[in-house]
């Protein structure tokens, strides 16, 4: 049976985590996704037409980056963390069995409760991310003037 000795291994598991290539890896590939949509929606105007050729490749773009971001990096994370980092629900963290500082507590918290919380954290983390892209291509043709609306003769337009 695997015990840990206390927080210091999550600490350390999260820190080798970015060691792993293919974590490492795809979670380098969503940002460049993300920035892919940033960047294009600054260079796109919002009353620009769309041809169907247009469409469809960013229809492929989008469902390729949200396949990326939610099946992708949460599948690399929990495979290095169940395999490499050996974070399985022999190994107790915390509660009856553990030799740590938290022994006492009556609930058990396992590595592998840990790693399911940092999975559940990256689809959460995608799901904000997802939905700030979708706020910043939609505000792509937004201007923010705080100008006040003036008449003919340059005074300004004051409603009653």
């Amino acid at each position: 049976m695997i015990v840990a000795a206390g927080p210091e291994i999550i600490v350390t598991s999260i820190a080798k985590g970015f060691a792993n290539v293919a974590f490492t890896g795809s979670l380098i590939v969503t940002v460049l996704f993300a920035a892919g949509v940033v960047l294009y929606s600054k260079r796109r105007p919002a009353d620009a037409s769309l041809s169907w050729g247009e469409a469809m490749l960013g229809a492929v773009y989008v469902t390729f980056g949200l396949f990326w971001a939610f099946g992708v990096v949460p599948h690399q994370w929990l495979t290095f963390s169940q395999g490499e980092l050996a974070m399985r629900s022999d190994a107790i963290l915390a509660g009856p069995g553990s030799t740590g500082w938290l022994k006492d507590i009556p609930v058990v918290i396992t590595k592998a409760t840990v790693s399911d919380l940092v999975a559940v954290n990256i689809y959460g983390i995608a799901f904000v991310g997802a939905i700030a892209l979708w706020a910043v291509w939609q505000g792509r043709g937004a201007k923010q003037t705080d100008e006040i609306q003036t008449s003919t003769y340059g005074r300004p337009l004051v409603k009653a």
